[in-house]
């Protein structure tokens, strides 16, 4: 599907069902929700990429992503609203900055950055073409994924295929059409003995190099390097995998999203244990296998991982715990300390002060997951987390949803006596009725959140040259948990990402960190943690006569924080109407949970008596129209009689050309 403009800004129709203002992953679920069962949508972001807080961007997207956010909150000049209010009617105020990241600090630790080396491949945008886009999409055309935050998006070639890259930046690939990768089906999940995922690691596109791959390894990645092959980023602001059997997998195989995109297996869970990262056997045969654990250890897991797979069968076992910690009941069933740490950090994945009854369903969904479509639980999606809201955005706009980004809204307008939002005024001072808003919640203004108290998330990007654990294969896709050093402090979440995830060059890995903010700042939250995993300095590598040894080195990194909105209640907010919903921005967890969950709330409090994403057919299902019977048989009487004639005089035209037939031949 190719987006196609329809009109600018000033042309909007003016009257939608529902107006849903970001377009994070839980604002574009309900957008294409609500699109599919045949409401009107208008959905619109102030930025010009899709995602909001949940984009991906390529190295040069991001720059520009940095350099937005560390601008000054300059009021930009909008039309007057004033006129669209009636007596009787009064105007809830909206931002138009985002103040959800705060504390950016960037280091590049490869050589100094040249100024004049250039992205491989960097479309020029005159700036006076970065208008304002709406779009609507034609069904019948192939969509390309949009990746990046620049303005490059609005301005790409449709002949020109290999130079695709919107805010996702999908290079030499159509996530719209069913392609030779990995995809998802209802048939993964119909059954326990689920195929597996085929892996697809030759998957790297780009820009080419003159240079062999043995000359790219045996070359140190500099800086000018990076940034010369950004266009095989892809940045993503959140770090999360997808349980193979979670809510987000489950939605997408249901609502048949899943084939605008495709996924790779984790290859494998790694563990922070006694100074060394250890490898977790996940699966009966990694247990086995397992040089890590004693016999005794292999049959006390064994039995411990039976007990959780239908724990609630064996209430009695773990009744008299439910109060305490899940921590405090693994030492309560004799688990050795290798062990605890295993399942609490690396199986269940909880907190030291979750609950006896959370770790066992924590584990039990572990398992579950387990040899779905691979040998972990857990799911990627090629070229980023920010292909997922796209995907939602995509279906949305199949089905008649119309997106304008780089567009935002200046007011709620709310009838006095009802206290419901009746319309909305846009930063061009249009006036757009509307039935319900759907808002993210960083687009309300400080005196709606005057009585809400923000937790905060640190987070870290790094750009490495090497492994954290060293594999037999270059193209592993890791997950580690370091737990918490001192009371009070939260486990640190690393997840590392390899070339063919297509979200960074080959010959360097892409590495997230992530956890609860307990500091002033995310860099003090997360660097003890980078020391202590890799090399950080602007030092040439040395030769080493035992490599295993050697720590990754980061060549560049980046560090924010990001609000954290999750879990606030809707009362919170003071004066919203009731038919103005918020969604909040990403949690800290590992999971998506949180964002399907709200999002179906809210679809669930719109339309109580609807499907939340009921199936889309597929594209070999659609009849057209030029497959249609002719207009003037199809129009002419009522449609019982046009159907019933239509079809006798057909079959009169049959028997008088077999008559002919018969005729000839005799």
């Amino acid at each position: 599907m190719t987006a196609r403009p329809a009109k600018m800004a000033d042309d909007l129709p003016s009257e939608f069902e529902i107006v849903i203002l970001g377009t994070g992953l839980p604002e574009s679920i309900i957008a294409s929700a609500c699109s599919r069962i045949g409401q009107r949508v208008l959905h619109v972001d102030e930025r010009n990429y899709y995602g909001g807080n949940w984009a991906s961007f390529t190295f040069s997207g991001l720059q520009t992503w940095i350099t937005d956010n560390k601008k000054e909150d300059i009021t930009s000049e909008v039309a007057s609203y004033t006129d669209h209010i009636s007596a009787n009617e009064k105007c809830i105020l909206l931002n138009n900055k985002n103040k959800t990241i705060q504390n950016i600090e960037v280091f590049s630790y490869s050589g100094s950055e040249d100024s004049d080396v250039e992205e491989s491949g960097a479309l020029h945008v005159n700036p006076a073409l970065l208008t304002t886009d709406v779009t609507t999409i034609d069904p019948t055309i192939e969509a390309p994924s949009q990746k990046g935050p620049s303005a490059d998006n609005h301005c790409k070639n449709p002949q020109k295929q290999e130079e695709k890259n919107g805010p996702g930046g999908t290079e030499n690939a159509d996530p719209n059409l069913l392609a030779e990768g990995d995809h998802l089906s209802d048939e993964t999940t119909s059954t326990d003995s689920c195929p597996v995922l085929e892996s697809s690691d030759t998957a790297d596109t780009g820009p080419s190099s003159p240079q062999t791959n043995d000359q790219i390894a045996s070359t140190p990645v500099t800086y000018s390097h990076i940034v010369k092959e950004g266009r095989r980023f892809n940045i993503d602001l959140v770090s999360k995998f997808l349980y193979s059997r979670g809510m987000l997998i489950n939605l997408l195989i249901k609502s048949n999203v899943s084939r605008y995109t495709e996924f790779k297996n984790i290859t494998r869970i790694l563990t922070y244990y006694d100074g060394k990262i250890e490898q977790v056997p996940c699966s009966r045969a990694d247990v086995f296998a397992s040089k890590q654990l004693s016999m005794v250890e292999k049959r006390i897991l064994m039995k411990f991982l039976t007990f959780c797979a239908d724990y609630e069968q064996h209430v009695e076992e773990y009744e008299d715990h439910k109060e305490s910690t899940f921590s405090e009941f693994l030492k309560v069933k004799r688990l050795t300390p290798n062990l605890q740490h295993f399942i609490l950090y690396s199986i269940a994945m909880v907190s030291t002060t979750a609950n006896t009854e959370d770790g066992l369903k924590a584990t039990q969904h572990f398992l579950r997951c387990l040899g779905c479509y691979g040998n972990t639980p857990f799911l990627f999606p090629l070229y980023g987390l920010g292909e997922l809201p796209q995907c939602f955005c995509r279906m949305c706009a199949v089905f008649g949803g119309i997106y304008c980004l780089h567009h935002s809204l200046q007011c709620l307008v709310v009838d006095a006596d009802s206290n419901q939002c009746k319309a909305v005024i846009d930063s061009r001072g249009k006036r757009i009725s509307c039935n319900y808003v759907v808002v993210e919640d960083s687009y309300l203004s400080t005196d709606v959140c005057a009585n809400v108290c923000y937790k905060q998330i640190s987070r870290a990007i790094l750009i490495t040259n090497r492994s954290v654990l060293k594999a037999d294969s270059d193209q592993q896709i890791s997950v580690l948990t370091v737990p918490p050093e001192a009371d009070g402090q939260h486990s640190i979440l690393v997840t590392e990402l390899c070339s063919s995830t297509m979200t960074c060059m080959k010959n360097t890995y892409l590495v997230h960190l992530t956890c609860p903010s307990t500091k002033t700042t995310a860099k003090e939250d997360l660097e003890p943690v980078v020391q202590k995993l890799f090399t950080v300095n602007t030092e040439p590598e040395k030769d080493s006569e035992d490599e295993d040894l050697e720590k990754p080195r980061v060549l560049w990194a980046l560090y924010f924080n990001m609000r954290d909105s999750s879990g606030i209640d809707r009362q919170c907010y003071v004066g919203l109407p009731d038919n103005v919903h918020v969604c909040s921005g990403p949690d800290p967890s590992f999971g998506n949970d949180r964002a399907i969950q709200q999002a179906e709330n809210i679809f669930s409090t719109l339309y109580p008596t609807e499907e939340f994403c009921p199936p889309a057919p597929n594209p070999e299902d659609i009849i057209y129209d030029s497959e249609c019977p002719p207009q003037d048989a199809a129009d002419s009487g009522t449609p019982t009689e046009s159907k019933d004639e239509t079809s006798t005089e057909s079959e009169t035209i049959l028997e008088a050309a077999e008559d002919l037939k018969e005729q000839k031949e005799e």
